[in-house]
């Protein structure tokens, strides 16, 4: 049910797909803020968005001139997706389809970017397929951009309170803790009606692995990557109450 529901919720926080591009149009860039400084050179090359759920990514390239391709599980992104690219007046592959089990036309070593972003890896229960997959799509000499939340924040630190004056931050968490843990799908508040029918709930529930900084590398390394980049940032939205705290980081990897 919450599968149908994404693009309902996709709206609702971003308007139509003819709106959302029309404010794309305007300033591509500033949606891609600050994955392109990880990118390299990405006109007239080939882009592929893993997870790349409503588009708004991969359009923003395509905006910029890359030739781009996502791969989601979803066909109600699929649909958000292709009709923002309609509006926008670009060109969009969106292959529907678990990324692991990708068809194996597209495992051909042919793209120059493959990239995925924020809120990925916490997903897999195992990180060795991902990467393999990402190996195998790449060109030799291809490039792989992974840029998601910091095992710092998501693992170790807990915060209370909105403004500067209460807001508290405490290390509660277990770092190396690899249990899974049972989450409300991210967009969830989006929804029709707050949420999905009585009786459906469960089917906006997904279950997730938290990874370590030092997993999630050794497994890139591990699949034949060469690592290139390890950035962590700090918070780059304008709250300035987690200030000193790492919230992100960007995974930087090509193929030889």
């Amino acid at each position: 049910m919450w599968n149908e529901d994404t693009y309902s919720a996709w709206t609702a926080r971003f308007g139509t797909p003819a709106e959302a591009a029309a404010k794309l149009m305007k300033d591509p860039a500033a949606k891609l803020y600050p994955l392109l400084s990880y990118l390299g050179e990405f006109r007239d090359k080939k882009v592929l968005n893993l997870m790349g759920s409503n588009g708004m990514k991969a359009v923003a390239l395509g905006l910029m001139g890359a030739n781009v391709s996502v791969a989601d599980f979803s066909e109600a992104n699929a649909r958000y997706a292709g009709e923002l690219a309609e509006a926008a007046g670009v060109q969009l592959q969106y292959i529907v389809s678990d990324v692991l089990k990708l068809p194996e036309e597209l495992l051909d070593s042919s793209y120059h970017i493959v990239f995925a972003e924020m809120g990925i890896v916490h997903y897999f229960t195992d990180l060795a397929p991902f990467m393999d997959t990402v190996c195998r799509l790449l060109s030799p000499g291809g490039r792989f951009v992974l840029r998601d939340f910091h095992p710092v924040t998501t693992k170790l630190i807990s915060s209370k309170g909105s403004t500067a004056k209460i807001r508290k931050h405490k290390v509660s968490g277990d770092y190396f803790d690899t249990s899974l843990e049972e989450k409300k799908i991210s967009y969830s508040k989006y929804l029709p009606s707050s949420g999905v029918p009585s009786g459906e709930e469960k089917h906006s529930v997904v279950y997730w692995r938290r990874w370590t900084l030092g997993e999630i590398v050794t497994a890139a390394a591990r699949s034949g990557l060469i690592i290139r980049e390890l950035a962590e940032e700090p918070n780059l939205s304008s709250d300035v109450f987690d200030a000193g705290i790492p919230k992100t980081f960007a995974l930087v990897a090509e193929k030889m």
